[in-house]
């Protein structure tokens, strides 16, 4: 009997494991936070923070407190109604302590109790509290304080009890995550601070508090103008076309707020689609309804006002071209429906006929007050169809040219991949002609490309598209990765499935990766929103035995290096690789473009107002404002001649 038969014979009722819920959370936290990384970490704030949000939404207190304590722990205080202490008539346990240890569980599943929620299934306090290693909650209700602590995963530690007397209301909740689980356990300020901003911008006249005790670093964040706010914050660095557009519905049950504004010289989309204040980043019912009355209100717009004929029309994709927006509608909760449990999209099927007639409504009203701007944004909208059909054509020129320029402006650069299978070639920008040679030597050639950079790249933000053309670096790439770029550029035509960046581990490679990134952002930005962008991470060391060097082990941070040398014992040697020239082409093949090996990083945008404000402060005008942020988030050494030119600019 083979060991397979032998497996199957004895494979029994006794082989199933049954795991309480919070041992379930506990073995596949990927389920319920995404990932362990640090985005996963800070999951467990979000869905603390999201719980006392859904009170302030419900009129419920208007002031939110984040805390991180001295000893890297978190805390969230709120100024609701308070988590329930009584005792729940089937579990028999106090309803916080079912909260905090039952999937499934809360006040949120019918509009009873929240007239509109963020949460639906009801796992959010229970999967911080299988994940932590201590979470205690304080609870401020009918003149009482109760306190109630869960330790090791969730199990309980100190049963509820009432700890004194009060006039107050709310709930705080303090954690710490349980370092057997996450490799890193240090929450970021500028990660919270981004998202309590974005949060004050859905809420109006709720503060958003943040503190760092380790630091002494608060912010209050609040508006009274939300979404309008929101959309000037976006644009803060693009020439607009008019003023920002905005909107409240609440004449029907799901109600509607929408903001917009165009811009000039600005060749991407941005929409930003909320519901119940949480984020849903792969649009829905609601965007569906939106894009569409958008196009149809616009088009029937030109239409009667003979700015375009009967039987023409202007595609969505020409009339969101420049266009930053953000749409935010609340749900009540027996219509609330998402796709997934990270709610990253909505299903809810009326958002969106009530989102498009909202807008319909509004936005006609608005173009017929507004005729100055309206005809102004039709000619921006003709002008980008007129570049994209003119770019089209001189495509279907190109493919019917016996010899392409293309090919002559890029041969003296580029080692390109041989495969036509594009959606599996990628394409390598590599930091100098050094770095250049040993990958053109060690990459698969099959479906690897290898584009060398001659010095720094063009600063991209707020330069125009005949200066980026006219470029001899940003020329080179735009014909390699052919499909062209701003108005024109359609990701189809892209020769490669992925773009990575590769440049040397320090300042200067990360000043070249922010310069590529500024231009991808502003002229390919498709790229960026499909995955197609990474950034290599080669190796920082490596440690070999000086009497066999065949044994080496690479290391990426000093954490590694320490555990290397263990490894390895006595009689070790270290390469310090302070460039990718320093690595010969199988060092470089095997640590940093071997598939099987390497380490990719992939850019993502998960928050727009983030991004804008980077490049702003990066790659904007304002020297002052740069050198302040690089004083306070960046640690520079003697070596760093990216920190030199920041001197020599600011006069420093």
């Amino acid at each position: 009997m083979t060991d397979i038969e032998k497996a199957e014979k004895n494979y029994t009722a006794r082989d199933i494991e049954v795991l309480s819920e919070l041992e379930g959370v506990r073995k596949r936290p990927g389920m319920y936070i995404g990932s362990t990384n640090l985005s996963g970490l800070h999951h467990l704030v979000w869905e603390i923070i999201d719980n006392a949000v859904d009170e302030a939404v419900n009129g419920y207190g208007n002031k939110i407190t984040v805390t991180i304590l001295r000893d890297g722990s978190l805390q969230v205080e709120d100024e609701g109604r308070g988590i329930p202490v009584d005792i729940h008539p089937k579990a028999k346990i106090p309803a916080v302590q079912l909260i905090y240890t039952t999937l499934h569980s809360g006040g949120k599943f019918n509009s009873k109790n929240y007239q509109v929620s963020g949460g639906l299934h009801g796992v959010g306090a229970t999967v911080t509290n299988a994940l932590s290693e201590l979470v205690e909650v304080t609870i401020y209700r009918d003149n009482k304080i109760y306190f109630i602590s869960f330790h090791n995963g969730g199990q309980l530690l100190s049963p509820l009890k009432v700890i004194g007397t009060t006039n107050k209301h709310g709930t705080t909740v303090h954690f710490r995550p349980d370092p057997t689980i996450f490799p890193s356990v240090k929450f970021s300020w500028d990660t919270i601070y981004n998202r309590l901003e974005e949060k004050s911008y859905l809420l109006t006249g709720v503060h958003f508090i943040l503190k760092d005790q380790k630091t002494g670093n608060s912010h209050d964040f609040y508006t009274e103008h939300g979404l309008r706010e929101y959309v000037q914050s976006l644009t803060q660095n693009k020439t607009p076309l008019g003023d920002v557009i905005d909107f409240v519905d609440k004449t029907n049950p799901i109600n509607v707020e929408v903001a917009m504004q165009w811009c000039l010289k600005d060749y991407n989309e941005n929409i930003l689609s909320y519901a119940n204040d949480v984020k849903t980043g792969d649009g829905g019912t609601h965007e569906i309804g939106f894009k569409t009355s958008l196009t149809k209100t616009l088009n029937d717009w030109a239409q009667q006002n003979e700015l375009i004929k009967p039987n023409q029309t202007i595609d969505g994709s020409d009339i969101r071209e420049g266009l930053t927006a953000v749409i935010s509608v609340k749900v009540p909760e027996e219509k609330l429906e998402y796709e997934g449990q990270t709610k990253g999209k909505l299903g809810t099927p009326e958002a969106t006929s009530v989102v498009s007639n909202a807008l319909q409504n509004f936005f006609i009203y608005y173009l017929n007050e507004h005729k100055e701007f309206a005809i102004d944004l039709i000619k921006k909208c003709q002008a980008s169809k007129e570049a994209r059909e003119a770019a089209r054509k001189a495509k279907e020129a190109a493919r019917g040219a016996k010899k392409k320029v293309v090919d002559y402006v890029i041969s003296d650069k580029l080692a390109s991949a041989q495969s036509k299978d594009y959606k599996n070639n990628e394409l390598f920008i590599v930091e100098g002609d050094s770095a250049g040679g040993s990958a053109k030597t060690g990459r698969d050639r099959l479906h690897q490309a290898i584009l060398p950079l001659r010095g720094k790249p063009l600063n991209t933000d707020s330069v125009s598209m005949e200066k980026i053309v006219s470029n001899a670096e940003f020329a080179t790439l735009i014909q390699t990765i052919g499909a062209g770029v701003g108005a024109d550029f359609d990701i189809t035509e892209s020769h490669y499935g992925k773009i990575i960046i590769m440049t040397d581990a320090d300042t200067d490679g990360a000043h070249i990766q922010t310069l590529l990134l500024t231009f991808f952002y502003n002229f390919m930005k498709p790229l960026i929103d499909a995955g197609m962008i990474y950034i290599a991470q080669p190796p920082l060391y490596r440690v070999y035995k000086k009497s066999d060097p065949s044994k080496h082990i690479y290391c990426w941070d000093d954490k590694e290096l320490e555990a290397a040398k263990i490894k390895i014992g006595a009689g070790y040697g270290i390469n310090r690789y302070k460039g990718l020239g320093e690595m010969n082409a199988n060092q470089l093949a095997e640590t940093t473009m071997d598939k099987k090996k390497r380490v990719l990083m992939q850019v993502k945008i998960d928050d727009p107002l983030v991004v804008e404000k980077r490049i702003g402060i990066l790659m904007g005008k304002d020297s002052q404002s740069r050198w302040n942020w690089i004083q306070e988030n960046v640690t520079f050494n003697e070596e760093d001649s990216f920190l030199s030119e920041i001197e020599k600019e600011t006069g420093k």
